[in-house]
């Protein structure tokens, strides 16, 4: 498991290491800046033109002291400033003084503007970023960014990249890789920021442990945000040799609607591989003759349209009955918009009393009705992308977009349930404040069937014995470990959802290959 933390809790972090703790800022710096001369050195040749363009803060002050290791090792280094010197941080004159003792030029921007460079060293913006980049700041970064840089190390955060959503900010600069100090941002683990920070390596520079937990004491509700590694596969709980179908849960999955059961299958295929014991499809019974054919395992009980609306009273018993028989219910995928879809997830939710997964048509009837909210229990998952979360919320899907993070802390918090916000970097919000951000997963798994999938996986996961929380957690974590398993077989273009289910068997293996 690896921390996520955000702009605020860094500065925090940072002045407790400094303030309370005792480090000097400069110490701090001088091995920030060893870490970003290294990486550049793995990059560059001494005969390269190595140019750190910083802004006239610490982060400024970072670039300019790892021109200054550079620069001392016979590389063609050199100091581009941005800003007002004068103006700088005490941090930052200190270490241009430094560089100018040393015999290095520290010249403003401009003059790079008729140059080539080999490396760029980007130190103009730090994780303080707060607004859109105007004036010469900007103008300095169109100039960089017209230019044709082989390599490109960002100091922190690529500048222009918000630290705590990873927005850009009017403009940004693209990065190779990004050298961040302490813990990754969670600007970098969220897009655009995590495509504009290429390869993020994160560097020990000497913050202690115990800042975190200070940090968190003192600020009341400072959570923070992180991100699962095959070390925590070890979560997912183990088989005992001594067991039978029942010992690994039962999943019902109430999904498809009329000739179309692809949603169905592949949640039920899904939970099955994720090493549920037994899964039961609630279906329409034009459905049956398929998903008998395609999953034999499967149990399979249906009804129709008629009969829930003209039979209400008998289809309740029967959906209590189903329910009573549940571990765990997936609720939405496929059911398709007929009026009657509204009654069946109502039904649904007032006879749930365990963990219910609602996904996709689901969310919709939800958010079509919204007096179905008030059936929310601590138990419910939901997994809504962009699309859904804006009907669901009545927000753009543009403004869900710029603060990824929020919007799905937000609905958690307000309900009290856990929320699995779908997008490139998936994030889920726990009703506690809890904050994961995916960082598995790849493009190829854009297709559709590919949703249906990861509330099959959440769904075999709470099966099997996870709680519901730490189940949506995982089921996102392993749903995009079976994306990148199976890109590697099919390629990117070429991966189905169905790719998807059956790689869920290794991507549950920590040595997967």
């Amino acid at each position: 498991m690896r921390t996520l933390v955000t702009a605020k809790q860094m500065k925090a972090v940072d002045a407790h290491t400094i303030h309370t703790i005792g480090i000097p800022s400069m110490v701090l710096m001088e091995r920030a800046a060893l870490w970003v001369a290294e990486e550049a050195e793995a990059l560059a040749g001494q005969r390269d033109a190595v140019w750190a363009v910083c802004g006239t803060g610490n982060n400024g002050a970072d670039g300019v002291a790892a021109a200054r290791m550079l620069y001392l090792k016979g590389y063609q280094a050199c100091i581009y400033v941005v800003g007002n010197l004068e103006k700088g941080t005490e941090e930052f004159k200190a270490q241009v003084s430094i560089a100018r003792r040393l015999g290095m030029e520290v010249r403003p921007w401009t003059g790079a503007a008729d140059g080539e460079c080999s490396l760029l060293i980007d130190a103009v913006f730090g994780v303080g970023l707060s607004r859109p980049i105007e004036g010469e700041y900007r103008q300095c970064m169109e100039m960089l960014s017209g230019k044709r840089i082989p390599h490109t190390i960002a100091v922190d955060v690529p500048s222009g990249i918000h630290g705590d959503t990873g927005a850009v900010m009017g403009i940004a600069l693209k990065a190779d890789v990004t050298v961040t100090f302490g813990w990754e941002k969670t600007g970098t683990a969220l897009y655009p920021g995590r495509e504009y920070a290429g390869r993020v390596k994160v560097c020990d520079i000497g913050f202690p442990e115990t800042a975190l937990g200070a940090v968190a004491e003192a600020e009341e509700g400072c959570g923070y945000a992180f991100t699962y590694g095959p070390e925590d596969l070890a979560l997912i709980p183990g088989r005992p040799a001594y067991s039978n179908k029942g010992t690994f849960g039962k999943v019902l999955i109430a999904a498809g609607s009329r000739n179309m059961c692809g949603a169905a299958y592949l949640s039920a295929l899904a939970a099955y591989r994720t090493g549920a014991g037994l899964v039961k499809l609630l279906t329409v019974e034009e459905n049956r003759q398929i998903l008998q054919e395609r999953l034999p395992e499967a149990i399979i009980v249906t009804y129709t349209a008629d009969q829930l609306v003209s039979g209400r009273e008998e289809f309740k018993r029967m959906i209590e009955e189903q329910m009573n028989w549940a571990d765990v219910v997936v609720l939405g995928p496929g059911l398709g918009s007929e009026p009657y879809v509204e009654y069946l997830v109502e039904d649904i939710l007032t006879s749930a009393f365990v963990p219910v997964i609602i996904d996709a048509d689901g969310l919709n009837a939800i958010a079509g009705h919204p007096y179905l909210t008030t059936y929310y229990t601590e138990n419910i998952i939901i997994t809504p992308h962009l699309g859904e979360m804006a009907r669901l919320t009545g927000e753009g899907i543009d403004a869900i977009k710029e603060n990824l993070a929020g919007a799905a802390l937000e609905y958690a918090g307000r309900y009290g349930i856990t929320c699995v916000l779908k997008d490139a970097a998936t994030v889920a919000a726990g009703k506690d404040g809890t904050l994961y951000i995916n960082s598995s997963g790849n493009s190829a798994m854009a297709k559709a069937g590919s949703g249906d999938v990861l509330t099959g996986i959440i769904a075999g996961l709470a099966a099997i014995g996870m709680e519901e929380e730490q189940a949506a957690l995982m089921g996102v974590y392993l749903h995009g470990r079976a994306g990148d398993a199976a890109a590697r077989q099919t390629g990117q273009h070429s991966l189905l959802a169905s790719d998807l289910a059956h790689a869920i068997g290794r991507a549950m293996e920590p040595a997967m290959e």
